[in-house]
């Protein structure tokens, strides 16, 4: 089986209506180049002050998701809505959430990120994603038309042992919405992306946030598609638009049959 796939790179910021329309605008460009999976980055309908970060989270119910599940049906394609922040009833923090939707418009997934970046780089970029963030605690995979597909988010790339668990449940195509900070993302993106393609023999779906951001350093953008022999098939140029690549579910059954390294593992660890 062979389908596209399309990665979408956006600039997003505090403007929630220009986001949702831009986004919008950019799935239909990758439904018209024939995607038949389209995935957005985090955050990629709000991106803004902390402070104000509560006003602009949203129920799964809400603006953001309805609008995307309203596109993935009118364009019959599987949308991964990147990552919003999700309304916690109750909790003055919220989720960063990553929501899969199907081709009739219903939600089919949603993953809460379970690890959150917390960084000080002196002189450089302070993140504390969990000053307004609750981590997840649930691995997220969800069998489709296209395949097993599972779900992480951005700093969860450099913890291993939760992709290993979603493949050895099945998975065959994990997508990574991301804000990777450009100095991390120089140093590792391409490279953690491709590892994890590599060691896991899965396709990996990385839409990624790129240029100046709100919160005063610069995202590293570089959305690509790689494949399960490690392959960057696609990569996003500096700018926003859509990268779009072949998902060949037989090549990668032949990978995992011709190099059969995932049913020699002998350690298979119970936590994430």
């Amino acid at each position: 089986m062979t389908f596209l796939a399309a990665a979408i790179q956006m600039a997003a910021a505090s403007d929630k209506a220009a986001n949702l329309e831009r986004a919008e605008r950019l799935l239909r460009l990758a439904a018209a180049r024939g995607a038949n999976l389209a995935a957005l980055p985090e955050m990629f309908n709000w991106r803004g002050k902390r402070s104000e970060e509560a006003a602009a989270a949203e129920p799964l119910s809400g603006e953001s998701i309805s609008r995307m599940s309203r596109v993935a049906r009118e364009l019959q394609i599987h949308l991964v809505a990147g990552s919003i922040a999700e309304r916690a009833p109750g909790q003055p923090r919220n989720y960063n959430t990553s929501v899969l939707i199907g081709p009739n418009g219903s939600i089919l997934a949603a993953y809460r990120k379970i690890h959150l970046f917390d960084i000080d780089l002196p002189g450089r970029v302070t993140a504390h994603e969990s000053d307004v963030k609750i981590p997840g605690t649930e691995i997220v995979n969800v069998p489709t038309a296209l395949g097993m597909i599972g779900l992480t988010i951005c700093y969860d790339l450099r913890f291993p042992e939760l992709f290993r668990r979603l493949v050895f449940s099945g998975t065959q195509i994990i997508t990574l919405p991301s804000a990777f900070t450009f100095p991390t993302g120089e140093a590792h993106w391409e490279t953690l992306i491709r590892a994890r393609a590599i060691e896991n023999q899965v396709y990996m779906l990385a839409p990624a946030q790129f240029g100046p951001n709100p919160h005063g350093f610069n995202d590293y953008g570089n959305s690509m598609i790689v494949d399960p022999w490690g392959r960057v098939l696609a990569r996003a140029a500096d700018q926003e638009g859509v990268v779009i690549a072949p998902i060949d579910l037989d090549y990668q059954e032949r990978v995992r049959r011709e190099l059969p390294a995932l049913s020699h593992a002998r350690l298979r660890s119970e936590k994430v």
